[in-house]
């Protein structure tokens, strides 16, 4: 019996983004994933949940839906809340009430991940509900700089600003907040911002304070912006996931 291990998954992920060959990507990652003993490092859950990101991308929802449902079985750690894709891959196969439903159960909590919130932005934005998208994305840029939003699910109640900007818009106490973070990888970071820039832009919204952190947060080296900000970076794929509609 084969020990499941990061590095394993890492490869096979590797492999699969160099071939192209997602579908046979996720056939080994899913017998890995039932076969396997898991480990600290690569718990069972989260090799279903990688298993069934490889399934999305094959284009085959049905598949990836029944690892995140084993994901979300398993109740084991993964990177992010299985139901954030499963409701994903539901919407791809035309399961418009599971698929709200699971969003409407994130949304009633406290958000607790950053990349979670920007999966669920995106999937809004698929589905042309930016409101709800940039409630996500407010979210999660709350988490990353060391705040703690409400439920998505009450953005915008008793005159909250959630749904058009952060309760404080002063672009000096925004980038204070940014750069007083400890040196590391702020990728996720500059994802969300960009997003909800984005999103705020198809809303006719005025740009606000967490729009500036885009000019004040460090660039990284080597990197170039597609919004002609310093320090954004995202592979294409990434880029065409993160286009809202106009």
């Amino acid at each position: 019996m084969s020990v499941l291990s990061r590095e394993t998954f890492d490869a096979i992920e590797f492999d699969a983004a160099c071939s192209g060959d997602h579908r046979a990507a996720a056939q080994h990652m899913t017998r890995l994933a039932a076969t396997g003993t898991q480990t600290r490092g690569m718990p069972r859950a989260e090799a279903f949940m990688r298993a069934g990101e490889q399934w999305l991308l094959a284009d085959e929802p049905a598949a990836a839906v029944n690892d995140f449902r084993q994901a979300l079985a398993d109740g084991g750690p993964s990177s992010v809340d299985p139901r954030a894709p499963l409701a994903q891959a539901l919407f791809m196969m035309g399961q418009a009430a599971e698929a709200e439903d699971l969003v409407g159960q994130l949304a009633a909590a406290p958000p607790r991940d950053p990349r979670m919130c920007d999966l669920l932005a995106e999937l809004m934005v698929e589905r042309t509900d930016l409101i709800s998208a940039l409630a996500w994305a407010n979210a999660g840029i709350e988490l990353y700089l060391g705040r703690s939003p409400g439920p998505v699910a009450r953005a915008g109640e008793a005159g909250s600003e959630t749904d058009t900007g952060p309760a404080t818009s002063g672009t000096d106490t925004a980038a204070d907040g940014v750069l007083a973070l400890p040196a590391g990888d702020r990728t996720e970071l500059r994802l969300l911002l960009s997003l909800r820039f984005r999103i705020r832009n198809d809303l006719g919204l005025a740009e606000d304070g967490y729009d500036r952190l885009l000019d004040v947060l460090p660039p990284e080296p080597g990197s170039t912006s597609a919004t002609g900000l310093p320090g954004w970076t995202t592979s294409a794929s990434a880029a065409a996931s993160r286009s809202t509609v106009t």
